[in-house]
């Protein structure tokens, strides 16, 4: 009897054993996600790619790291708020010309990534912006707090001082007066509530992706004590490509984001915009510092995929401009990251890539089916081989008046209809990279241009866009309407 019982104890014992070296694996190897979305940070302002004026300590870790995308891209957007598609194509997979309303809403009929995941277990977090409607919030997350409805903190309403933001509703509701306006600054705000979360019981025991997103360095350009000043004006390098005022009607010179500043624009206006922009990068920078070291204290970093990416670029000061409404580099060209398992270290691709190729490539990382409402491309032919590509051009849309198109040998159209007055721009960014010099009436070009122009009519079609732009005629004289700047 004695025998047969020590039997029975050994049995429950290596089952005991099993079963919680079963739980040991099964965690060590659940896959995790999180994804850091900044607000109008365009992708110069990154020390570690190159700025030398900018101190971004973290980021530039996570680029020696990880994998820069040295070559992302916003596809755009049909009105000033870019920020809109732009946060629906990443979570979505899905090109723009395809989103109702440019993304304020998102029908049932295209499916979301936190939407898959959440059926297959995941927690899903946001903290943040959040810049669509409540109901498809509702579908996406299972969970979250510090949640901000809208586009930007006005400092009428608060500003990032005083965010008002709610706590998780799991009705979807949301009334104003459940919200609150916070006595925290918004990066730290947003990172609060991730940090909590990224340390709570619930992160170790269920996979989970969490979405913080940042609505820094958008304007109002208020960085915090300890930040404020951390860039002083004088040392600010004015961009070669600055000019007083843009050269043409380009169809949004007055939108709400260029009217912060008088016109002409000034050199000493400009640098202090940048001084206080890069301050502003530098504190969003120190929540995502804070956010890494959660995820390292926590034992999480191991198996968790960190993607860090900006919503769209900004002028500031460039070309006459200051917001993002418009095709130029500055404004359609953003950091992005990955690091994590699988992930090449202190590598980077200059492969044309979209922000809607995150959410493809998730799916295919965490080897998970690919919805049929996704577009975009998984990146993860990149990440094996950092010298690959998934696409040789890039088109890219403002407004219902501008498209470009940017090819491999280095060229980038820009055409314009401007209630009726058509404008062509054509840049060689390999000598030109600040879009200074128009060669659209340069002889030597216009087979070129004749061939960008074909390709550019077959990217809108393949993307569903229906704008109707035609060439300008050939030949006209330098200086004739419509040759550009």
């Amino acid at each position: 009897m004695g025998i047969q019982q020590s039997y029975q104890k050994f049995i429950v014992g290596m089952l005991l054993f099993l079963g919680i070296t079963v739980h040991h694996v099964s965690a060590q190897q659940r896959k995790n996600v999180v994804i850091i979305y900044s607000d109008d940070q365009s992708y110069h302002t990154i020390r570690a790619w190159g700025n030398p004026e900018i101190q971004t300590p973290n980021l530039d870790l996570l680029v020696a790291e990880g994998l820069s995308f040295k070559q992302a891209h916003v596809m755009g957007g049909h009105q000033g708020a870019v920020c809109i598609p732009s946060r629906v194509m990443m979570l979505t997979g899905r090109y723009l010309n395809r989103l109702p309303q440019d993304g304020s809403t998102i029908p049932d009929s295209i499916i979301g990534l936190p939407e898959i995941l959440r059926t297959r277990g995941y927690t899903t977090f946001h903290s943040g912006k959040w810049h669509s409607d409540k109901n498809s919030h509702d579908r996406f997350f299972s969970a979250g707090d510090h949640i901000f409805f809208g586009g930007m903190h006005f400092e009428g309403d608060g500003g990032q001082f005083n965010p008002f933001v709610y706590h998780y509703d799991g009705g979807g509701r949301y009334p104003k007066d459940n919200g609150w306006k916070s006595e925290t600054y918004s990066s730290q705000l947003y990172a609060d509530a991730a940090i909590k979360f990224l340390g709570s019981a619930t992160a170790k025991e269920k996979p989970f992706l969490c979405y913080v997103a940042f609505t820094s360095p958008h304007d109002p350009r208020t960085p915090p004590s300890g930040f404020r000043g951390k860039h002083h004006p004088t040392d600010m390098t004015l961009p070669p490509n600055f000019l007083p005022q843009h050269p043409f009607d380009n169809g949004d010179l007055r939108v709400r984001d260029e009217m912060l500043l008088p016109h002409p624009r000034t050199p000493e206006a400009i640098q202090q915009q940048i001084a206080l922009y890069y301050d502003m990068v530098s504190e969003m920078d120190a929540q995502v510092g804070r956010i890494l070291a959660v995820l390292d204290s926590s034992g999480l970093r191991e198996n968790t995929l960190i993607i860090f990416a900006g919503d769209n670029g900004l002028a500031v000061g460039q070309h006459g401009l200051l917001g993002k409404q418009n095709l130029y580099e500055h404004s359609i060209r953003v950091p992005m990251v990955f690091s994590g398992p699988g992930i090449p270290k202190n590598q980077s691709s200059n492969a044309f890539v979209y922000l809607s190729d995150i959410t493809p490539t998730i799916y295919d990382w965490l080897e998970i089916p690919v919805p049929s409402s996704v577009e975009a491309s998984s990146l993860l032919p990149i990440i094996k081989d950092s010298r690959a590509t998934v696409r040789d051009r890039m088109y890219n849309i403002y407004g219902h008046w501008s498209r470009s198109l940017k090819t491999r040998d280095g060229y980038k159209l820009i055409a314009y209809n401007v209630n009726g007055v058509q404008t062509v721009q054509l840049f060689n960014l390999r000598k030109d990279p600040w879009e200074m010099t128009n060669l659209y009436r340069d002889p030597t070009q216009q087979r070129r241009i004749k061939r960008m122009w074909q390709q550019l009519q077959e990217e809108m079609q393949t993307k569903h866009d229906d704008l109707d732009l035609e060439l300008p005629n050939w030949g006209r004289k330098v200086g004739q309407k419509g040759s550009g700047s």
